[in-house]
This record gives structure tokens, C-alpha cells and sequence, in this order.
């Protein structure tokens, strides 16, 4: 016999918050890659909900930096800023799908088993401090400070063999193997980047721009 109605529990292993999932990813990652590995999602609530999000912080920063500090004294005009944003985001979008397509592939090569969704999971993650790094573009001259974003490599290092189910052993190798095809990735990326930046926003730089 019961004195009331009984309250309903919640539902578990929810996904957290944007908020606690880029603190808990930096400070405690180890752990945290546990939440991450049983927590129920798909690749479309990651990319809405984490990707989407923390990928624009740098294009943005680096627009707003642009007009307001200038690049070392001179400022580009507004749309080139803007056409160098959008190919930002709009690569860092689709590089983040391509490396959980390569974490997948290679997978099986180190002992692992392939999973699409935790592939993706452990590409967007530990993207985390290189696109919260990114907010140092806000100031061109503090720009360098970016390079804390390099503790990505050790949040892929430690999510690879633990999603993907890779021996300890063998992590190393993986995590390697995966960061020379992502660097490759990277300037080729890097370089279609500012073809077509330059081919859209290239004749506006001849424009008179504003020097401080």
C-alpha cells in the first residue's frame, strides 16, 4: 500500500549539457570518455548540439578580430572577413565527419572494431580545445595562444582505444596513424581554403582598406 502517487524516475544516461561536456572533457577526460562511450546519442544530436556550436567560435572570433584589430595594422575589408569565416565553419563541419570516417577505417588495422557513431563520437569531442582554443582569434596578435588547442591530440589519444575498442598497446600507433592522415587533411583543406578565398574575396583585398 502506498501513501500517494508514485513520481516517475528520469530517464538515464541523458547527454549533458554543452556546458558540463566542454568541462568535463578538458578537466577530466579520462573519466569522462567512459560518460561519453555509454551515453546514447546519434551523429545528427552531436552535430547539432556540440559541433555546430563550438565549431563556429573560431570563424567568429577571427571576424570580429579582423574588423575591429585588424591583421598587424591593416584591416581586410568586411567580406573578406566574412567569406574567410563561412569556409572556416564550413570545413571545420565537414573535417570533423571525415576524421570519424578515417578513426572507422582504421579501426579493424589496430584490433578495433568498427562503429560509425562512436567514430564520430570521438572525432567531435576531442576537437573540444582546438575549437575553445580558437577564441584567441579574437585578438590576431594573441593568435599563437591557439596552440593550446594541441591537448585535442591527447583527448584523441586517450578516446580512440576506449570507443573503438583498440588494446592499450596498440593506441599508440592508432592515435598516430590518425593524426598524420587528419594533418594531411588539414592542409589540403587549408589550401582549398584560400584558393577559394581568394578567388571570391581575392579582388576585394585590392580595394583601399583601412590601415591603423
Amino acid at each position: 500500500m502506498t501513501d500517494g502517487p508514485s513520481i516517475p524516475t528520469p530517464p538515464r544516461g541523458g547527454s549533458k549539457s554543452l556546458v558540463n561536456r566542454v568541462k568535463d572533457i578538458l578537466m577530466s577526460p579520462k573519466t569522462e570518455w567512459d560518460v561519453i562511450d555509454g551515453e546514447p546519442a546519434t551523429i545528427a544530436s552531436i552535430y547539432t548540439g556540440y559541433v555546430m556550436i563550438l565549431a563556429a567560435i573560431g570563424p567568429l572570433a577571427s571576424l570580429i578580430g579582423q574588423q575591429v584589430f585588424g591583421i598587424y595594422g591593416y584591416k581586410p575589408p568586411m567580406m573578406y572577413s566574412v567569406t574567410m569565416a563561412v569556409l572556416m565553419y564550413v570545413v571545420a563541419l565537414v573535417s570533423v565527419y571525415v576524421s570519424s570516417l578515417i578513426i572507422d577505417a582504421l579501426a579493424p588495422s589496430f584490433g578495433g572494431t568498427k562503429d560509425s557513431l562512436k567514430a564520430f563520437k570521438v572525432a567531435a569531442y576531442s576537437a573540444t580545445a582546438a575549437w575553445v582554443a580558437g577564441i584567441f582569434g579574437i585578438i590576431p596578435m594573441l593568435g599563437i595562444l591557439a596552440i593550446v588547442g594541441l591537448y585535442s591530440l591527447y583527448l584523441l589519444y586517450l578516446g580512440l582505444p576506449k570507443l573503438m575498442r583498440v588494446a592499450q598497446d596498440k593506441a599508440m600507433g592508432y592515435t598516430i596513424v590518425v593524426i598524420v592522415v587528419q594533418i594531411i587533411l588539414y592542409f589540403v583543406c587549408a589550401w582549398l581554403v584560400m584558393m577559394l578565398v581568394l578567388s571570391i574575396a581575392g579582388p576585394m583585398m585590392m580595394a583601399p582598406a583601412v590601415v591603423y
